[in-house]
């Protein structure tokens, strides 16, 4: 496995995160978009995937700096993860992970998710959570998470145009 640096995020790090952020979720949106019903895909993305995407994780970083920690390759970002914890529930939350295309497949996913487990694990939390959605688009993510030994507790969420 290639040498994989984690750190804290840092402000400085902002463009760079949001920049993998598109580019790690185009393939996924691209999918969701065929798949999720058009009146449901237009409400949350008015003005496109990429735009609300990049608001919310810019927001994410903004106001939970603390939760997100990166994986560096040779000092060049390869992926984050964000870990949350709750302890009324004693469960640690991955709130989110991305990988960039070019070092997908390569290990870092699984670098990230040892790396939370262990931040959770020594919280003294008793369970992790992930959450992702049902669509082909997310299905590399359900992949890597059940790989990882997360068991699914499936979710019905339906949605109707009024």
């Amino acid at each position: 496995m290639t040498d994989i640096e984690i750190i804290p995020f840092q402000p400085e790090h902002t463009r760079a995160v949001l920049d993998l952020t598109v580019g790690a979720w185009a393939p996924v949106f691209a999918k969701t978009k065929e798949e999720v019903p058009g009146f449901v895909y237009d409400a949350f993305y008015p003005d496109g995937w990429a735009v609300r995407q990049t608001a919310d994780v810019g927001a994410l970083l903004a106001d939970e700096p603390d939760t997100i920690w990166l994986a560096r390759i040779d000092g060049v970002l390869a992926g984050y993860v964000g870990v949350r914890m709750h302890p009324d529930d004693r469960m640690g939350e991955i709130h989110i992970i991305a990988v960039a295309p070019r070092y997908q497949r390569q290990g870092v996913g699984r670098r990230l998710l040892q790396f939370a487990e262990r931040s959770i694990r020594a919280a003294g939390m008793a369970m992790i959570m992930v959450e992702t959605v049902g669509d082909s688009g997310h299905a590399p993510a359900r992949r890597a998470y059940e790989g990882f030994g997360f068991e699914p507790w499936p979710v019905a969420r339906y949605f109707k145009r009024l």
